[in-house]
C-alpha cells in the first residue's frame, strides 16, 4: 500500500466502521441545524457534502429541501450512504482530488476534519481547488477542521477501546507537521495484536486555509471554535469552522 493512499483502504475497511460506528446522528442533525439558521441557504439551494462518509451531515441538509449531493473515496460508505437515496439526496463515489461539477452548487462542505489526509500540498490545494471550483460565484464553503492548538495541547496519547469483541488498541502523536494515530487489532481472527493503520492529518492553522484558499478565489467571512458555533479563540476552541465565500 503506497503511503499516501492509507486513507483509502483504511475507510472501505470493515474495522474503520466499526470503531467509528457510533459517530452522533443527532449531534450532525444539531450542528446544521445551527449553521443553516446562521447563513440562510435559498430555498432549494443545491449542497455538495465533499467526503461525505455514510452521509449523516447530507441527510441532515436533505431535511430542509436542498437538493443534496454526498461525495467521498470510500465505495464502502457510499454503498451505506445509497440506502438513504431520493429525488433530492444523492451520492457518488469521487476523489476530492478531482474536478466535478464547476460553477453548479450554491453551498459545498467538507466537515468533521474530512481533509488534510494527503502527503503532499499539492494534493491538498487539489482538493481546495475542487471546492472553489463546485461552487457558483457568491456560493459558500463550509468548512470544519480540527483546531491544531487545542489538539496539540489535549492529546490523549492512547487508549483502548472495545468494540463486537475486537480490541482496538490507539495510540496518537505528532511531528512538526502531521497528528497520527496508530490503530491495533486484536480479534478471533488475530489473537495477537497487528498493525492495522496509521491515520496522518496534517496541522492546518486558520493561516494556512487563509491562503490556500484565497489563492481559489475564496474568502473567509466567518470563523467559528465549536459546534454550538463559539467565537474561535485559538488555544480554547476544539474546532475550526471556516464560513467562505467564492468571489465574484
Amino acid at each position: 500500500m503506497a503511503e499516501h493512499n492509507w486513507f483509502k483502504d483504511w475507510f472501505n475497511s470493515h474495522y474503520y466502521h466499526l470503531l467509528y460506528k457510533h459517530r452522533d446522528d443527532s449531534e450532525a442533525h444539531a450542528f446544521i441545524d445551527r449553521i443553516v439558521h446562521l447563513i440562510e441557504p435559498a430555498p432549494n439551494a443545491k449542497m455538495l457534502d465533499i467526503a461525505c462518509g455514510k452521509g449523516r451531515h447530507s441527510r441532515a441538509l436533505a431535511q430542509y429541501g436542498y437538493d443534496v449531493t454526498g461525495i467521498d473515496l470510500s465505495y464502502e460508505s457510499i454503498r451505506e450512504a445509497r440506502k438513504f437515496s431520493h429525488e433530492k439526496l444523492h451520492f457518488f463515489q469521487h476523489d476530492m482530488r478531482l474536478p466535478c461539477w464547476v460553477n453548479y452548487f450554491d453551498i459545498a462542505w467538507n466537515l468533521f476534519t474530512s481533509f488534510g489526509y494527503f502527503k503532499t500540498q499539492r494534493e491538498h490545494e487539489k482538493a481546495i481547488r475542487t471546492m472553489a471550483q463546485s461552487i457558483k460565484p457568491g456560493g459558500k464553503l463550509v468548512m470544519d477542521y480540527l483546531n491544531v492548538h487545542f489538539s496539540e495541547d489535549h492529546l490523549v496519547p492512547s487508549l483502548h477501546q472495545i468494540e463486537d469483541g475486537v480490541d482496538f488498541h490507539i495510540t496518537k502523536w505528532h511531528d512538526e507537521r502531521f497528528f497520527y494515530k496508530q490503530i491495533q487489532i486484536t480479534d478471533a481472527t488475530h489473537p495477537s495484536p497487528h498493525h492495522l493503520f496509521t491515520e496522518r492529518v496534517a496541522k492546518f492553522s486558520l493561516g494556512d486555509f487563509t491562503e490556500m484558499m484565497a489563492f481559489e478565489h475564496l474568502q473567509i467571512k466567518e470563523v467559528y471554535g465549536d459546534y454550538q458555533l463559539a467565537p474561535y479563540h485559538m488555544r480554547q476552541s476544539p474546532r475550526l469552522i471556516m464560513v467562505a465565500e467564492k468571489m465574484k
